[in-house]
């Protein structure tokens, strides 16, 4: 197994459309994919299935896959190749990193699907609806860009209400459980493998899209969060 990813290792460094921590990319998007198309990023997105299925759906967006384990983005870059996806990349870096890849408002969309949910309150900072990441995505995102949540975690997803509400965030949608819609989407149709193995057993799948407010608060409003956290947990 380890020669394995050796190889994947190897092989991502010829891959046409694979960045691993890129100098100078804040800008250049357009460049790179040779066209001026809205940019959609997906995040922690493992094998890459629903940036994949993104890239298919809506051909004249680009995608970008962004995860740090080379192993699995081998296998979403590898398809993108065979099934000449031209308009979805990959990008291989830390997402608390990303404002150094991205030049302001230079995003259209974020899409983050079935992440760690940290479910420990210690680790509440590193789920990636915490207004530390907020404040990133604000940065790169365009004023009124989208951000989809889409999570088998009701944790995670009772979370990320809480945040929108606290932080002045507007709701665009919220679905309390996907599959039970009468017409979905067909975005939402897309499924990753991390959905079939429904790790949280909570056999349904929560969604919410929504944009930040142009000022989004301060880090003096987090130890409140923080706190609201602490309390629900005690209760």
């Amino acid at each position: 197994m380890a020669h394995k990813k050796l190889q994947r290792f190897a092989e991502l460094n010829t891959f046409s459309n694979v960045l691993q921590n890129p100098a100078d990319m804040p800008g250049q998007w357009a460049h790179f994919f040779n066209n001026a198309h809205p940019i959609v990023l997906e995040l922690a997105c493992g094998k890459g299935e629903y940036a994949l299925g993104l890239a298919a759906l809506y051909p004249y967006k680009n995608f970008i896959g962004i995860d740090l384990k080379g192993n699995r983005l081998w296998v979403g870059a590898k398809k993108a190749l065979q099934q000449q996806l031209a308009n979805v990349a990959f990008l291989r870096i830390q997402i608390d990193a990303i404002t150094s890849y991205f030049a302001a408002q230079e995003v259209d969309e974020i899409w983050i699907t079935f992440p760690d949910p940290q479910l420990r309150i210690s680790k509440s900072k590193k789920r990636l609806t915490h207004p530390k990441f907020l404040r990133l995505y604000q940065h790169i995102l365009k004023q009124g860009g989208k951000i989809h949540l889409k999570t088998d975690s009701p944790d995670l997803y009772q979370f990320t209400k809480k945040v929108i509400e606290l932080y002045g965030c507007i709701v665009h949608e919220d679905m309390d459980n996907v599959h039970q819609q009468p017409s979905l989407k067909p975005e939402l149709s897309i499924k990753t493998y991390y959905e079939s193995l429904d790790i949280a057993q909570s056999s349904r799948v929560h969604y919410l899209s929504f944009s930040l407010p142009k000022n989004l608060p301060g880090k003096e409003l987090d130890a409140s969060l923080q706190e609201e956290l602490k309390n629900e947990r005690v209760c």
